[in-house]
């Protein structure tokens, strides 16, 4: 899996990545959890959905936020790691122009920054976002949401009550034109412990099912 490095606001830009099968192969970009929490690349739950999208032929690409791992740079509280993220995306569509379809996917810190993203990117097909942590940020950008996509999160969260993500999922589902899938796994954490199968089997079924409505 190649290493990338890119020019991001802040300096070097480290990622991996993995190229699709053909020239049209759709694109799917992973961001990872909060810097100042440990998060990386390379965190299970950021790797899983790295795999999953890669499997079903996307070119695909994890990176590390600015001041993780060999990225440059400190952590901005999310306005500096949103323009990583949108340098990462650039970076991947340029590489890929004749994409036949433009994914985020993101896991607790990211998947907040991957919904910013997808509301500065209207072109986007579809989302995934991953114990989304709605109780401490702001998700009324989301207004209105530009696609359609997966919500998943752990019952025994005790990081993000699940009520706190259910409330800005009923909000969303308001909205004509998108639908929005909300999975609730039965105790999992918001670490997903124990049920990384669970990621794995629930994303990749909802892939699949998109993926067939609406062939890459």
């Amino acid at each position: 899996m190649p290493e990338v490095v890119l020019s991001g606001a802040a300096g070097r830009i480290e990622g991996r990545y993995s190229p699709g099968k053909t020239e049209t192969a759709p694109i799917a970009l992973i961001l990872h959890a909060h810097p100042k929490a440990g998060g990386h690349m390379n965190n299970p739950v950021s790797v899983q959905l790295f795999h999953l999208f890669m499997k079903r032929g996307f070119s695909t690409l994890r990176f590390n936020f600015r001041g993780v791992g060999r990225s440059q740079g400190e952590f901005d509280s999310g306005i500096g790691e949103l323009a990583d993220a949108a340098t990462a995306l650039d970076w991947l569509q340029t590489t890929n122009p004749t994409a036949s379809q433009c994914w985020v996917a993101g896991y607790s810190f990211g998947a907040w920054v991957s919904m910013q993203l997808l509301m500065r990117r209207p072109d986007t097909d579809g989302f995934i976002s991953v114990s989304p942590p709605t109780n401490m940020y702001d998700f009324s950008f989301l207004a209105p949401c530009p696609a359609s996509g997966l919500i998943l999160h752990g019952s025994a969260d005790t990081v993000v009550p699940p009520v706190e993500v259910e409330r800005v999922v009923s909000k969303l589902r308001t909205q004509k034109g998108i639908v929005i899938d909300y999975e609730l796994v039965e105790n999992a954490s918001h670490f997903w412990q124990e049920h990384m199968g669970d990621v794995e089997r629930r994303v990749g079924a909802y892939l699949d099912k998109r993926l067939e409505a609406k062939p890459a």
